[in-house]
């Protein structure tokens, strides 16, 4: 509650030790005791009449179902999912179209050999009907 260490406690009893000496530091802290205990109950008391404890324990529950609620509406596990799925779809449309260039660029080649064969043969009919006009 003072967030009060044991260092403090210590410097704070030698200080009384010294202040009130050692024969009536007994009293005074007997004395002390029962007025910390007084006070104790006379705040518990307070709280008692006043409500306070009931205000505590609704601002508690109140607490709890506002972490609940936004636990349950935190989004970010549903966004994560959604962006892997969309990182997936992505992925595999890529893989696709690579696929598909590497046969479109299989199927150019195989085509352009084939027109390349094709204007060999034109070229060497047109060189042999060349030479036979020629005679």
């Amino acid at each position: 509650m003072f967030n009060i260490g044991f260092g403090e406690i210590l410097i704070v009893l030698v200080v009384a030790f010294v202040i009130v000496g050692p024969d009536d530091l007994p009293k005074v802290a007997r004395w002390l005791g029962r007025n910390v205990r007084k006070l104790k109950l006379l705040i518990r008391d307070l709280k008692r009449e006043t409500g306070w404890d009931e205000i505590e324990k609704e601002v508690r529950d109140v607490q709890r179902d506002v972490k609940a609620t936004v636990k349950e509406l935190d989004v970010r596990a549903d966004l994560k999912e959604a962006a892997d799925s969309v990182k997936e779809e992505v992925t595999g449309v890529a893989k696709d179209v690579e696929r598909d260039i590497q046969k479109l660029d299989r199927e150019t080649k195989t085509e352009i050999a084939a027109i390349d064969a094709d204007l060999k043969k034109a070229a060497a009919s047109a060189k042999d009907a060349a030479e036979t006009n020629d005679q």
